[in-house]
């Protein structure tokens, strides 16, 4: 068969029933054999937005996310994308048209050298040169990309190798002898954190993202109430212990609760698993839980001791050595109550420092009340996709995510943008969720054209807009840093109209400016059929508030 057409049965054998992407000349034959392969294409209107949908569709489902693109711009326009997913370890397969074998390197016609360009930002990547390796690569593609620490993996078919007839046999198993990633666990390292937890006085753990990919999210809260463990989050690992919770102290970090960012201050044995210790987490590195001991469990051994030394490091998969360091804990059969007076020090900070802000005593809409309003009228059971900026991280104060995979949005690399295209991506992959995309007005400007492929494709997705008319963390930043000098953020309340530009594209606008009626319209934006876009206008100059500045340590929060 052509080779374009095994990869069509890869993808099968794989289990993809959904890929995301734009056609070209260099990856035609790659569409023709789409054409009656039995798997959804979505037509995307910017590859960006396809590599974004790609990872909406694999943080949701925990699978892995497919974009195609051609050759040159195609390719760098998914840059973007690759780098977000590398940052936040989503598991991604990439697969791009390359021009003909004899015209690269000579500055063919969209021609572009994307696995060098992608070199730094891919897990792995493959070019193919022979055509018969093609069904082995793409099978290990999936295999790098879903197991160990998830990530992208890109590879770069030349069109004329994609178009050859080569002998296809299914590809029953992947061995690859240099890579095997360690997945269960040091049993001595974990017998040595289960005594150090023992003798904690002020424990805190600290869970992220890696929590989630490894669906241990049950294994996780197994383990924290195995006794009276004070737990936090950082934001790419919200929903894997759940926030309506007597343990929950909220999420840490720049924007994160003064309870949990204090608790990691004082703690005098701090547990992460499945986190890297980002800047965003820790301050001031120097001065970063200055009196703490540290566990980390990570899957993968280049994350441990990389910012903050592990006293007792234990590489593997969350979801195995969890519930080994539970049995482990358990059958010591520690006395709880030493953890008595570090509860009462927590409780009081939770009296002491609320989230809290200050409500509009009309019909203004606050920023914070608008994510309120959004966990009443989904009644929390909803997925939300984000932008990046303000919006993103009052949700993650206000919204209670009480789930893993119902919180998709961009961490390590801060994307704009993302919110749009990942919900697409997201409803494709729980099409029984109500997705909703809660975007801020800048962010959504630059994928915006996604809303044509949400309403020719008819994927529901609902986009919730954050509308303040300013780049609002940057204004924020300028405000508080920088003497007020606005420079380049006032992006004007009116422009576009968003519920003109939603009915451009076929979807249903709505505008919301009375906090009173707002949870309605949100639950009539949910039940109105087809894609919904739903303006709403909130306090122009409100800040996000606590907040670590940006190299200080925790304890000097502000706001």
């Amino acid at each position: 068969m052509r080779a374009v057409d095994a990869i069509m049965e890869c993808l099968k054998a794989e289990g993809v029933d959904t890929v995301f992407g734009i056609p070209g000349g260099a990856n035609l034959p790659t569409y023709d054999a789409l054409y009656d392969a039995g798997v959804r294409h979505v037509l995307c209107r910017h590859e960006q937005g396809a590599g974004h949908a790609a990872e909406g569709y694999a943080k949701a489902s925990g699978k892995v996310g497919v974009a195609l693109a051609t050759s040159g711009p195609g390719a760098t326009n998914l840059v973007t994308a690759i780098a977000d997913a590398v940052m936040d370890s989503v598991p991604t397969v990439f697969i791009t048209g390359q021009v003909r074998t004899e015209l690269i390197g000579t500055d063919g016609f969209q021609e572009a050298d994307v696995t060098g360009i992608t070199m730094p930002i891919v897990k792995h990547s493959l070019m193919i040169q022979d055509p018969r390796e093609i069904p082995a690569a793409i099978h290990e593609a999936f295999h790098i990309a879903r197991s160990g620490r998830p990530g992208p993996v890109l590879v770069d078919v030349p069109q004329d190798l994609s178009r050859a007839d080569i002998p296809y046999e299914p590809v029953d198993s992947v061995h690859l002898p240099g890579y095997q990633p360690t997945t269960e666990g040091n049993a001595k390292q974990i017998k040595l954190a289960a005594k150090a937890l023992a003798n904690a006085r002020r424990p805190v753990i600290y869970a992220g993202g890696g929590v989630i990919n490894a669906n241990a999210a049950g294994e996780l809260v197994e383990f924290c109430t195995s006794d009276r463990f004070p737990v936090t989050c950082t934001v790419m690992g919200l929903g894997a212990f759940p926030a309506p919770h007597d343990q929950w102290l909220g999420m840490l970090g720049m924007h994160g609760t003064r309870t949990a960012n204090y608790a990691m201050d004082e703690a005098d044995l701090i547990c992460a698993i499945g986190a890297r210790f980002d800047d965003r987490i820790t301050g001031k590195l120097s001065e970063f839980a200055p009196r703490a001991k540290f566990i980390h469990i990570d899957i993968d051994p280049a994350e441990i001791s990389k910012t903050v030394p592990a006293h007792i490091p234990i590489v593997g998969d969350a979801k195995r050595v969890l519930p080994k360091l539970t049995r482990e804990y358990r059958a010591l059969e520690t006395d709880g109550s030493r953890l008595d007076g570090w509860w009462e020090r927590v409780r009081a900070w939770q009296e002491r420092y609320p989230l809290r802000y200050e409500d509009s005593e009309g019909s203004e809409i606050k920023p914070q009340y608008m994510i309120q309003a959004m966990y009443e009228a989904t009644g929390g059971e909803a997925i939300i996709t984000s932008d990046v900026g303000q919006h993103q991280m009052w949700c993650a104060q206000y919204f209670h995510f009480s789930k893993p995979r119902r919180w998709i949005n961009s961490g390590g690399l801060g994307t704009m943008g993302f919110g749009l295209p990942s919900s697409i991506g997201a409803k494709m992959a729980c099409p029984d969720q109500t997705v909703v995309c809660l975007a801020g007005d800048g962010s959504l400007q630059m994928t915006s054209q996604e809303l044509a492929t949400a309403v020719s494709e008819e994927i529901p997705v609902k986009v919730f807009i954050m509308n303040n008319g300013y780049l609002g963390m940057v204004r924020q930043w300028q405000e508080l840093f920088w003497d007020k000098r606005y420079s380049a953020v006032d992006m004007g309340m009116t422009t576009p109209d968003w519920v003109k530009l939603a009915e451009a594209y076929g979807a249903t606008g709505m505008r919301s400016t009375d906090k009173a009626t707002l949870v309605e319209q949100m639950r009539e934006a949910i039940l109105t059929e087809g894609p919904v876009v739903l303006d709403v206008q909130v306090t122009r100059e409100e800040n996000c508030y606590p907040m670590i500045p940006a190299g200080q340590p925790a304890r000097d929060m502000v706001g």
